[in-house]
């Protein structure tokens, strides 16, 4: 059984992916140790370094960075769900004036990075008269990239339902919009949820460009913090568990998900 966005890898892909996870894991366990060794030879390990870090002021401007980003996240995401929705049904409409520009979008967004498309909206907007709000200098960049992603997973979840849903659907009487509104986008968007949630996490991740534009998210919330403190590496090292936290546990999502996902077929 294929699975939705690529084939199944046979035996030897697979063997060969488990070498390579081993070997990787391996090679980043070799780098922890190199750098915890690194540390405590540089008094960076010392309980001293680290105890203000065991305070509740220091948490509770950590958490409202962390507060902010998942605002800067959520927001975005289902900004980027709704415009990807749009796009992937303009790819898929026979009208090629709805066809060319939905395409055209995607394929050109999906070549420029989302750093550039700050910088557009932090520079080259309010030269025009368009100053954004803070918030949306970081989220408005981050909904136009991620929608081009979000356009081509929709697009794959759709094409994956099966050609006689769409036929059932018009051989009772329902239109082609009823039939893509009732039907098919469901099936679409449970088979496609996994892939959603992966994305999403790619997105949590682009929020750290907030520091750009001074949006207070954890990553610049984190780099004032550091200024403040002197406590450059044990700040970022904080700041990087709490994004692996938050990163591994939408991942494992998107893994349970897949795994239900495919249960169900």
């Amino acid at each position: 059984m294929s699975t939705l966005l690529f084939d199944e890898p046979g035996p030897r892909a697979r063997r060969r992916i488990k070498i390579a996870t081993v070997l990787g894991a391996l090679a980043a366990l070799a780098l922890v140790v190199l750098a915890v060794r690194q540390f405590a030879a540089n008094g960076q390990l010392g309980a001293e370094q680290w105890a203000p870090f065991a305070t509740w002021p220091m948490w509770r401007y950590l958490l409202g960075g962390a507060w902010s980003t998942v605002l800067a996240a959520v927001v975005s995401a289902a900004l980027a769900m709704a415009l990807g929705l749009v796009l992937a049904l303009g790819r898929l409409s026979s009208r090629r004036w709805l066809r060319a520009p939905a395409a055209a979008y995607v394929e050109v967004v999906r070549t420029v990075p989302a750093l550039l498309l700050v910088y557009v909206v932090l520079f080259a907007l309010p030269k025009y008269g368009m100053d954004l709000p803070l918030f949306w200098k970081l989220a408005v960049p981050l909904t136009v990239s991620n929608a081009a992603a979000f356009a081509e997973i929709f697009r794959a979840g759709i094409l994956s339902v099966e050609r006689g849903q769409t036929e059932a659907g018009l051989a009772v009487g329902l239109t082609r919009g009823q039939t893509m509104r009732m039907i098919v986008l469901p099936q679409a968007a449970r088979r496609v949820l996994p892939s959603i949630v992966s994305q999403s996490v790619g997105l949590l991740k682009d929020t750290s460009l907030g520091f750009i534009v001074s949006y207070g998210e954890l990553f610049y919330s984190g780099k004032v913090l550091a200024a403040y403190n002197g406590l450059l590496i044990q700040t970022y090292l904080v700041i990087a568990l709490m994004y692996l936290v938050v990163n591994a546990s939408l991942s494992k999502l998107a893994r349970v998900l897949e795994r239900r996902s495919s249960a169900r077929v």
